[in-house]
């Protein structure tokens, strides 16, 4: 059999029938929610580890920080590699090498394996997330099912996230600390064979070399870059350990994007970046990120600090956010054939950004109403936008470069999740300080040392004592709401901003004709239409009957809902 002939094959198999492409995305699906878990199941577990391990300051930074850095800063590497070797090979590798530094991280004994471990673990991950999308962009060739896939797969990243913290809550009250990990072992053992028997193996054209050093470019540069824009998170603004990675990384990657301008046959293609769809895309995926984490993280502090919320209690009233981002997911491909792109990312940022003034009217006392319709509509406009943004993104990209593409896409929201914690904590900050510079009877050391954060300011309070005490605690609440409703509203003017940058997508959801749920037009007999003039019936393919076109639901709803076919 020829390569072409096999490859057709491969195709022809990836593509196949409609049961064997859902049973596909609920093997991505469990792929995902993995690594989306594992991003946040720890952060329950660091009191326990902190005493069980008893590592410093900075180990424990790096405990907490290894996972989301050394994931971030090698998705373009490992999302190329897979465009070149193989996406199932290199998520296969992926599973097995989460299994194993998941192994590592249970019974790490001291601060540095465990270091070691949850680096790896940020490996895995980085050959996981994107694998799972370029995947879905080759099983899934018609846009209308693919939006439908990529909408359950956004929906199990929603869930991912907000299980993570129960999860471990809920380990870290049966077993020990170690558990939090232990738990990925038998999912991968599962994962491993059921993806090698299921999942297609696929890869682009691969044209010339891989790219070693600039994919090790990429890499050093996406590091230093989130490295440095979590310093900046941390508050540390104006020092060197902030600012050499930020330029380090600054530079590498604009040596990457040179290098890769002047390759016959680049490790990315960056004419994506032209393409109005794709670059406005990222754009507004960013800009979701930074709205969604930084709000996320300054709510939780709100309702634990000011409301006085247990964190169980804390993490049940964000569950209607990820309720209402899942039914978003679930609901996305309906609503983009209804509405196109366009009107669908901006509503989705409109919607946000009024959920985002309504929660403005959040005090010093509970409103569990308030705060029940303002996380509603938050998750469900988050997501419509994401959603919308992710499959623009996937559907511009052509089908061999959906590894890059896909890691593009991780890679933005990484970076904007980064930056919005460090930009709407230093807006926090620069909000809630004032408010306690002048506080009577509160010496001006203590008034100082409470300006750095509430937690803090309760602390000193206590330390006080009497009326000067409750002086600071009411004083630092009240600076805390105030700074909390002046994050709200330049997270509202972001969000505005990002629904005018999302008028530049496409007005309606473009289809292309060659693309079909059974297969690319490659892999079927041309319609006589499309036939040379004078072509004879013998000069045509036979048909395939297990590539047949049929019809679709989804392509009848498309009548009269503004999709162009």
């Amino acid at each position: 059999m020829s390569g072409t002939t096999t490859a057709a094959a491969l195709r022809r198999r990836a593509a196949g029938a409609g049961a064997n492409r859902w049973v596909v995305l609920v093997v991505l699906c469990v792929s995902l929610l993995l690594v989306a878990v594992d991003a946040t199941v720890l952060h329950v577990a660091v009191p326990a580890v902190t005493e069980d391990l008893k590592p410093g300051a900075v180990e424990l930074l790096w405990i907490v920080d290894a996972y989301p850095l050394v994931c971030a800063s090698l998705l373009i590497l490992f999302g190329t590699l897979g465009d070149r070797v193989g996406r199932r090979r290199v998520l296969l590798l992926g599973y097995t090498l989460f299994g194993v530094a998941s192994a590592m991280a249970a019974f790490a004994d001291d601060a540095h394996l465990l270091i070691v471990a949850r680096a790896l673990l940020g490996v895995g991950g980085a050959m996981i997330m994107p694998a799972t999308l370029s995947i879905l962009r080759q099983v899934f060739p018609d846009r209308r099912e693919r939006a439908l896939a990529i909408g359950v797969w956004s929906a199990v990243a929603a869930v991912g996230a907000a299980v993570g913290p129960l999860l471990g809550g809920f380990l870290l009250e049966h077993f020990w600390w170690g558990s939090v990990f232990l738990v990925n072992i038998p999912l991968m053992l599962v994962s491993l064979p059921v993806g090698r028997i299921l999942l297609p193996e696929s890869k682009g054209d691969g044209e010339g070399p891989w790219d070693v050093v600039g994919a090790l470019t990429a890499a050093a540069g996406l590091f230093a870059v989130v490295l440095g824009v979590k310093r900046l998170g941390a508050g540390e603004l104006g020092g060197a350990a902030t600012l050499l990675p930020l330029a380090a990384g600054a530079v590498l990657l604009a040596l990457f994007v040179r290098r890769q301008r002047r390759r016959t046959h680049p490790l990315l293609d960056l004419r994506m970046f032209s393409r109005p769809a794709f670059s406005t895309s990222v754009g507004c995926i960013v800009l979701a990120m930074l709205a969604l984490v930084g709000l996320e993280l300054i709510a939780a502090q709100y309702l634990q600090l000011v409301l006085g919320l247990s964190p169980l209690e804390t993490g049940l009233r964000l569950v209607p956010l990820t309720f209402a981002a899942m039914a978003a997911g679930l609901a996305g491909a309906r609503m983009l054939r209804r509405f196109g792109p366009r009107r669908m990312v901006s509503l989705g940022f409109c919607l946000t950004a009024g959920a985002v003034v309504l929660l403005t009217a959040m005090g010093g006392e509970d409103n569990a109403p308030l705060l029940l319709g303002g996380f509603v509509l938050l998750g469900f406009g988050l997501e419509t936008t994401l959603f919308g943004a992710y499959e623009s993104m996937l559907s511009e990209a052509p089908q061999d470069q959906a590894g890059g593409a896909a890691a593009i896409g991780e890679t933005s929201y990484q970076l904007g999740a980064g930056i919005g914690i460090a930009l709407l904590g230093s807006v926090m900050n620069a909000a809630y300080a004032p408010g306690l510079s002048q506080v009577p009877g509160v010496p001006a050391s203590a008034s100082a040392a409470a300006a750095h954060s509430l937690g803090e300011a309760y602390e000193v309070a206590a330390r006080l004592g009497g009326p000067a005490g409750e002086a600071l605690r009411l004083a630092a609440r009240h600076s805390f709401v105030h700074g909390l409703h002046v994050t709200l509203l330049v997270s509202a003017g972001l969000l505005l901003a990002g629904a005018a940058m999302a008028l530049r997508l496409p007005r309606l959801m473009h289809c292309d004709p060659e693309e079909t749920p059974s297969g690319p037009a490659s892999e079927r007999s041309p319609a006589p239409s499309d036939s040379a003039p004078g072509a004879t019936a013998d000069a045509s393919p036979a048909p395939d009957p297990g590539n047949t076109p049929v019809r679709m639901p989804a392509q009848r709803e498309s009548r009269g809902s503004g999709i162009k076919v």
